[in-house]
C-alpha cells in the first residue's frame, strides 16, 4: 500500500507549516501567534516536506494551494517541472490558450510568466516547510533530518537550474533573503549532499509493499550529485565529468536495477508509467518515486496531467482514467528520433512502437498530422502515449478519473546515461566500450538495436528516447549548446517560427518573478530580462 506520504495532516500542523509564509510577495515569514494553541508533529511535518512534489495543497484535487493566491495547477510541482522543461523544447507543444503556455512553446516567458512564478513560488513553499522541519526537529531523528536537508537541496537544484541566481534562506527568519550566485548555490548543493550521504538510509530498491518506499536513500543522494556534476560546467563554468561517472556508477551498482522483463501486453519500459508500477519489478528502478493514489493523492497536476493532457476520447487504449485533456503532443523532432525519415505508420502507441524497433516509441498517429501546422488543434501532431492509468494485470485501479502511477522522478536509467556521457566527453567525444555498454543496456531492454560506441550526438538523442515527457528536456538540450544562443539546431516553433529559429542565450535562464524583485530589495534580475 502506499501509506508513507499522508496528504491530509491535521489543522494544527497546517497553520505551523503553511501559516508561516507568504509566497505571493517574498519569502519572508510570518512568526506563529504565541496565543494560539498550536502543536505539530515531526511525522506530520515531515510528510508535509515530501507531498509538495506530490500534491498542490491540503484539501484534495478541488481543494486550496499551499502557495497562497496560486491555484494547485498553476503552481504543481510536477505540472511545472514538465511545463518549464518539456513546452519550451523539441520535444512537446501545447495549443490551449492558458495564460503562459504559448510563451512556453515560442520561448517567450518573461519576468511576469505565471507558471514560471508558480513553480519558483511551490519551490521556496518547499524549502520553507524543510527549514521549519530542520528548525524544530532536525536532533529528532538523523535519518528523517537528512532526508529533509535532500528535499531541500532538490528544490534548490531546480532553482539553480532555472533561474541561477536566487533568493537563499535556510531558517525562518524575517530578514529578507540574500541573492546567491550560481555558484554559490552549486557549492552548498554539493556540501549538503556530501554531508548528509552517510546519515540517509542504504541504497536498497523497493516496491510499495516495502518500508521506506517513497523515501530517498543514498542512491538519491548519488543521483542529485552525478546530474549536479553532469551539468557542472553550464553551472560553474567548470566540468566535472569524473565526478559524473563515479557517482552515476554507484547507483548503478547499488542494488537499484534496470527494470528488463515485460509483463503481458507490456514492455518493460511501458510498465515503468503504468498503474502498478510501485507494484511490479518496475519499482526497482525508481529512485525516488513520487506517490501517487487515486483515492489519496487526488492532485490535476501530477501523473493525472501526464495523461490527460496528453490524450484525447480517442485514446482509450493507452489512458486508463475518464479523464482525456486534449493538449500536449509531439512535435516532429521527437519522432524523428524514432523514424530519422519521418515515416512513423497510421496506428497506436503499440503499432507505432513496433514499427519503430524500438519500444519506447508511445506515439498514437491515427488521423495526426506530424506538423504542429495548427497549434490550437489536438490532431495537429502525433500523441504521446507513454503514461497511462492501466495494471500488468488488468486489475481495476483505484479511481476511474484519478491515477495510481508514481512519477519516477528518478530513475536507474539516469545514472546508465549520465555514466555514458561522461566517459565520451572524457574519451574524446565518444564512448569506450563501458559507455557503449551502458546504453546499450538501455537499448537492449527497449528492444532497439545496440552499436559498439556512441558519439555526443547520438547520445544527446538517446537521452530524448528515454526521457521524453519525463520533465527534463531542456536541460540537456543546453548542456549540449542546442537550446538558447547560436545553434544548428533548431525544431517546429523555436523562437516563434513555424521553421524554427534561434533565441537569445539569455532564455537559457528563467527570470526571476517580478513580484519577488519588487519584494526583495537585495535581488537583482538575470541578464536579458
Amino acid at each position: 500500500m502506499k501509506t508513507y506520504i499522508k496528504h491530509i495532516i491535521p489543522a494544527a500542523a497546517l497553520l505551523m507549516a503553511v501559516g508561516m509564509t507568504s509566497c505571493t510577495k517574498d519569502l519572508d515569514v510570518t512568526p506563529i501567534d504565541p496565543n494560539l494553541n498550536t502543536e505539530i508533529q515531526p511525522e506530520q511535518l515531515f510528510n508535509k516536506c515530501y507531498a509538495n512534489i506530490a500534491v498542490a495543497g491540503n484539501g484534495g484535487a478541488n481543494g486550496d494551494s499551499d502557495v497562497d493566491g496560486i491555484d494547485g495547477g498553476t503552481s504543481g510541482y510536477v505540472r511545472q517541472l514538465w511545463n518549464a522543461n518539456e513546452l519550451t523544447t523539441d520535444e512537446s507543444i501545447c495549443g490551449w490558450g492558458d495564460e503562459g503556455i504559448s510563451a512556453f512553446c515560442y520561448n517567450s516567458y518573461d519576468a511576469s510568466h505565471p507558471m514560471l512564478r508558480g513553480f519558483y513560488y511551490r519551490l521556496y513553499v518547499g524549502i520553507s516547510f524543510c527549514n521549519q522541519y530542520l528548525q524544530e526537529f532536525s536532533d529528532y531523528n538523523a535519518t528523517m533530518a537528512a532526508e529533509i536537508r535532500f528535499i531541500r537541496a532538490l528544490n534548490y537544484y531546480y532553482l539553480l537550474d532555472g533561474w541561477g541566481n536566487v533568493p537563499f534562506v535556510t531558517t525562518i527568519s524575517s530578514e529578507k533573503p540574500v541573492q546567491y550566485s550560481r555558484q554559490q548555490l552549486y557549492d552548498f548543493i554539493e556540501s549538503e549532499l556530501l554531508e548528509i550521504e552517510p546519515q540517509l538510509s542504504n541504497a536498497t530498491a523497493k516496491k510499495s509493499s516495502d518500508t521506506g518506499y517513497g523515501r530517498v536513500d543514498k542512491a538519491a543522494a548519488w543521483m542529485l550529485l552525478a546530474r549536479l556534476y553532469l551539468n557542472a560546467e553550464v553551472y560553474t563554468g567548470t566540468a566535472q565529468w569524473q565526478k559524473a561517472a563515479q557517482y552515476a556508477q554507484q547507483v548503478m551498482n547499488s542494488s537499484y536495477k534496470l527494470n528488463t522483463a515485460g509483463s503481458g501486453k507490456w514492455s518493460a519500459y511501458q510498465m515503468l508509467f503504468m498503474a502498478d508500477n510501485g507494484e511490479t519489478n518496475a519499482a526497482y528502478e525508481a529512485v525516488f518515486p513520487i506517490l501517487q493514489d487515486g483515492v489519496r493523492t487526488t492532485s490535476w497536476g501530477t501523473t493525472l496531467f501526464l495523461i490527460a493532457s496528453t490524450h484525447d476520447a480517442e485514446m482509450t487504449s493507452s489512458n486508463g482514467t475518464t479523464e482525456v485533456w486534449g493538449g500536449n503532443r509531439a512535435r516532429p523532432q521527437l519522432i524523428q528520433k524514432f523514424f530519422p525519415n519521418l515515416d512513423a505508420p497510421e496506428g497506436d502507441p503499440y503499432e507505432v512502437a513496433e514499427a519503430a524497433g524500438d519500444d519506447r516509441a508511445l506515439f498514437d498517429t491515427k488521423g495526426r498530422t506530424l506538423d504542429n501546422e495548427d497549434v490550437s488543434n489536438f490532431k495537429s501532431g502525433y500523441a504521446v502515449g507513454k503514461f497511462n492509468n492501466f495494471t500488468t494485470t488488468g486489475a481495476a485501479t483505484k479511481s476511474g478519473q484519478f491515477p495510481d502511477t508514481d512519477f519516477f522522478l528518478m530513475r536507474v536509467a539516469e545514472a546508465y546515461l549520465t555514466y555514458a556521457e561522461a566517459q565520451a566527453r572524457m574519451n574524446g567525444g565518444a564512448t569506450n566500450s563501458e559507455g557503449a555498454n551502458a546504453i546499450n543496456a538501455l537499448r537492449e531492454r527497449a528492444n532497439a538495436s545496440t552499436k559498439a560506441n556512441y558519439s555526443l550526438e547520438e547520445i544527446c538523442d538517446e537521452w530524448c528516447r528515454e526521457f521524453y515527457y519525463e520533465g527534463r528536456r531542456r536541460t540537456d538540450l543546453i548542456r549540449f549548446g542546442k537550446f538558447g544562443g547560436s545553434s544548428d539546431y533548431v525544431w517546429q516553433w523555436k523562437g516563434g517560427s513555424f521553421n524554427g529559429r534561434n533565441f537569445d542565450a539569455t532564455k537559457n535562464l528563467f527570470a526571476i518573478p517580478t513580484t519577488d524583485l519588487t519584494a526583495n530589495p537585495n535581488l537583482v534580475q538575470n541578464p536579458g530580462y
